[in-house]
């Protein structure tokens, strides 16, 4: 049999993400020729599903919410949200980050960029099936793959006949849903659904632990929940879904029980699955590679993000572990400074910072209370109302709390929950001084400026004072 033609890179990215699409440009501009393949779209998810729609769409819905907020202080707006014009206001905004990101990689020298589906054929060499129905077969001497994950539909009786929202398609929805119920009950699930209780639908959150954010503190999930019941949501817990069903009149009825035994029928319009995520695995024939994955399909990796295949990365959501675009973005860091400049940069003890953004925001920094003690801390808690911030009482932004965890001995700084508004612009602060090692009580004796979110974290630590 002949051997196909192969054509020879120094570096080959697949999946044009958060990672991918910064790694091709560095080390084509560091004289490596390099090509970088991608199936779908530029920007990954992100930019195309993630980041970029949901949180403009979460903004407009916020204006929305305030707009309404506005009549305690004598302010009469009226008017309907027209989502004509918020999905219009979108998309524009997608597709032109999309093009930013082609304009800024077209004139590149040494990088080619490849529109189709990559598959390994064997270690280090790929088949490039290109969207025009051509094909490719193409080889380098340092693989990376950043082919993200997507939504993980369940297999529930009657799913696949009755019909589904993920958290990519709602995003194109031209009319407000009557009644929205929202399968999971993680970050993606309550920023959907407090973002659509603004719009003016009924929404329903059916999550099937014990309490929605089971990653997160009791006591911060316990808030959460109230802010979203306070916005219009409901919330139904310890849920199995039996079996689903769309009417002839569209129709789609859930059939759920409890663990108390409660079986009850939810009639809605719309339902949206946002019950975890899965790799884009599938489609790389990994095993012809070499390359080891999980028992879920990700990519096992080292903490310099090499796989079980020497040459070959992963990078992103499709290795498991925090799915955030800034996780990503750092991951290309990494693999960049030990490549090009020998460096010996891991993921090992990285600080991982994240937000949900639902309103007020959830900004989220290191260990939690409970995970702190399970690791052996002797801790101290933090905690301080939004009630009790000068700057939230006179904006009238006074729900959710300032929570950080601090080593009981050293005074350094273990983690943070700030639940408030602008709580990921306050949690950075603290991550700075996590990463800079300064104790509480530097930042409790500190000068910020008056009224600031931030300031309240000088009254944040005065707690520890107290306790």
């Amino acid at each position: 049999m002949q051997e196909p033609d192969m054509k020879k890179y120094d570096a080959i990215i697949i999946g044009a993400g958060q990672a991918g699409v910064p790694l091709a440009k560095k080390l084509a501009k560091a004289g490596k020729r390099t090509a970088i393949i991608e199936k779908r779209w530029l920007g990954g998810t992100c930019v195309n599903d993630g980041c970029t729609p949901s949180k403009t769409l979460i903004g407009d819905a916020r204006l929305a919410y305030v707009a309404k907020q506005a009549q305690r202080i004598g302010l009469r707006v009226e008017g309907e949200v027209d989502i004509n014009t918020l999905l219009d206001r979108k998309t524009e905004i997608v597709e032109n980050a999309r093009t930013g990101i082609y304009k800024s990689m077209r004139d590149i020298p040494n990088l080619d960029l490849m529109m189709g589906t990559a598959t390994f054929t064997g270690e280090k060499e790929l088949r490039v099936d290109y969207v025009n129905g051509n094909m490719e077969f193409v080889s380098a001497d340092l693989v990376f793959i950043n082919t993200g994950a997507r939504p993980q539909i369940p297999d529930i009786p009657g799913i696949s006949e009755a019909g589904y929202l993920t958290s990519t398609s709602i995003m194109e929805l031209r009319s407000i849903p009557e009644h929205l119920v929202i399968l999971g009950g993680g970050y993606i699930a309550l920023e959907f659904a407090q973002l659509f209780c603004r719009l003016g639908s009924k929404v329903t959150i059916l999550e099937k632990g014990e309490r929605i954010l089971s990653k997160e503190d009791e006591d911060v999930a316990k808030e959460v929940g109230t802010i979203l019941e306070e916005d219009g949501a409901g919330v139904i817990t310890n849920v199995q879904v039996d079996k689903v069903a769309r009417t002839p009149g569209g129709q789609t009825v859930i059939s759920i029980h409890t663990d108390g035994g409660e079986e009850q029928q939810i009639t809605c319009s719309h339902w949206l699955i946002a019950a975890g995520r899965v790799p884009n695995t599938e489609e790389l024939n990994l095993a012809k590679a070499g390359i080891k994955t999980d028992e879920k399909g990700y990519i096992v990796t080292n903490e310099r993000l090499q796989t079980s295949a020497a040459g070959v990365y992963a990078l992103g959501d499709v290795k498991g572990g925090p799915a955030f675009t800034h996780v990503a973005y750092h991951d290309h860091l990494i693999v960049l400074k030990n490549i090009l400049e020998q460096g010996n940069l891991s993921t090992h003890n990285r600080i991982i910072p994240y937000c949900m953004f639902t309103d007020p925001e959830l900004g989220r920094v290191g260990m939690t209370e409970q995970e702190a003690k399970e690791k052996g801390f002797t801790v101290q808690v933090a905690k301080l109302e939004m009630s009790n911030s000068a700057r939230g009482v006179e904006s009238g932004e006074t729900r959710g709390f300032m929570k950080a965890i601090v080593d009981a001995y050293t005074g350094q700084i273990l983690g943070a929950s700030i639940l408030a508004v602008n709580g990921g612009e306050i949690s950075s602060v603290l991550q700075m001084a996590m990463v800079g090692n300064i104790p509480y009580d530097a930042i409790r004796n500190m000068m910020f400026a008056h009224p600031t979110f931030s300031e309240s974290l000088n009254n944040l630590f005065m707690t520890l004072d107290k306790s």
